[in-house]
């Protein structure tokens, strides 16, 4: 009867360590509009190239990762990681994770599968960490986008989205003449007003002067900062009364339903407004923000392989696929975002994505400080408390004092 006991035990082990083996956890914050149904298709494109792989797709809500970030980080430094995780290139990837020896170099994998070039030099180098690539793009999405309702602009009288400030504050106007919300906002979670705010930034400092602040060159009380302040400011008379208590994707669903004329938002709002049903360049339409011509501001979602991770084999599975032209042209015209290779279809994607792909090969390429890019987590927290107090006290002096001290205590 021992002995028995003894097989079964051994049995179950055996079978409970295959079971793991033939699995990959999949760490991510896509748990709505076209994020989920994008990720969702390539999942399934994994189970066709590795039907015996299971994938545990490990979802935490919340707005730009939020609520994810926190209990990743929790995982990680607490050597329970899972196989491969999303993380925003740049700051975010390399101070959190690739510093502290927490990620393994991917160069060699990219190598092995002949697609080290197929990807844009500047997107691999927020990628890279002294000469190693820690994390693969699955795409790029453009930050600094204004997504109009067309009937809304139409009755209102606004042609098009100005490119300039006096004009798009004039059209702004025009659209609350005629009943409506001109700008809309849910700044629930902090980063959506910071999200705003960076790319006034880029338009009062323009690209030298916005990629400056990251190298000390521009002090962060440059008359074009609290410029950008001033801006901000006045645009809060534009929003809705209620933006505290929403998200983005209720922001992006006041303009889908026809309370407001206009949202600014990351080009996963395009993603989801086309899963709500809507065309792009019919229903709605879309302008880079005022003063923004010429600028693409970069957020790329990659993923990497921590160095405990649980199944490193099922996640180089992983890798590769989500890194293919395969996995990249059908997760991104789903996600509403563009494919971070080179060498994708471009035939598969619609007119914005399409006009957003053509600005990415010709634009100056500047990095989100609302999504981990630019800066480090310490300023960005401390620049969501800034933004955030200002739309309440609408201080200017005491916002772009507190953007100065976040500054000096975290650049």
């Amino acid at each position: 009867m021992k002995k028995l006991l003894v097989l079964i035990s051994v049995v179950l082990f055996a079978a409970t360590f295959m079971f793991a083996a033939e699995e990959v956890e999949v760490f991510s914050w896509w748990t709505g509009g076209g994020e989920e149904e994008g990720l969702n298709a390539l999942i399934e494109l994994f189970n066709e190239w590795y039907p015996d792989v299971e994938v545990i797709n490990a979802t935490v809500a919340g707005g730009a990762g939020t609520n994810a970030k926190a209990v990743l980080k929790t995982r990680m430094l607490g050597g329970n990681p899972p196989d491969s995780f999303q993380v925003h290139a740049g700051k975010e990837l390399s101070d959190t994770y690739v510093i502290t020896g927490l990620m393994e170099p991917l160069t060699g994998l990219l190598e092995e599968w002949g697609i080290l070039d197929k990807f844009p030099e500047d997107i691999l180098s927020i990628c890279s960490y002294e000469g190693e690539v820690y994390s693969i793009p699955v795409n790029v999405h453009r930050g600094n986008v204004i997504f109009a309702n067309n009937a809304i602009l139409e009755e209102a009288g606004v042609e098009e989205i100005p490119l300039d400030w006096d004009g798009f504050f004039a059209a702004m106007d025009k659209i609350k003449e005629a009943g409506y919300i001109p700008l809309s906002l849910g700044d629930k979670n902090k980063w959506t007003a910071t999200h705003l705010f960076e790319d006034i930034l880029a338009a009062t400092l323009g690209p030298d002067g916005y990629n400056g602040l990251w190298d000390g060159s521009v002090s962060f009380d440059d008359p074009k900062v609290v410029e950008a302040v001033e801006i901000f400011g006045r645009l809060m008379d534009y929003v809705n009364e209620d933006h505290a208590a929403g998200t983005w994707q209720d922001a992006t669903l006041m303009v889908k339903d026809g309370k407001a004329a206009m949202n600014v938002m990351g080009d996963w709002a395009e993603g989801y407004l086309k899963t709500l049903g809507w065309t792009p360049g019919e229903e709605f339409s879309w302008s880079v923000v005022p003063g923004n011509d010429g600028i693409f501001m970069v957020v790329s979602d990659t993923f990497g392989m921590p160095k405990s991770a649980p199944n490193p084999e099922n996640a180089e599975k992983w890798l590769k696929v989500m890194s293919s032209v395969e996995g990249q042209d059908i997760f991104n015209p789903i996600k509403g975002s563009i494919p971070a290779r080179v060498d994708a279809d471009k035939s598969l994607y619609d007119a914005y994505l399409t006009w957003s792909m053509d600005d990415f090969a010709t634009n100056a390429l500047l990095p989100s400080i609302a999504h981990g890019s630019a800066a480090p987590e310490g300023f960005i927290t401390a620049l969501h408390d800034a933004i955030n107090a200002f739309v309440t006290d609408r201080n200017v002096d005491k916002c772009v004092d507190a953007i100065v001290e976040a500054a000096d205590d975290n650049l």
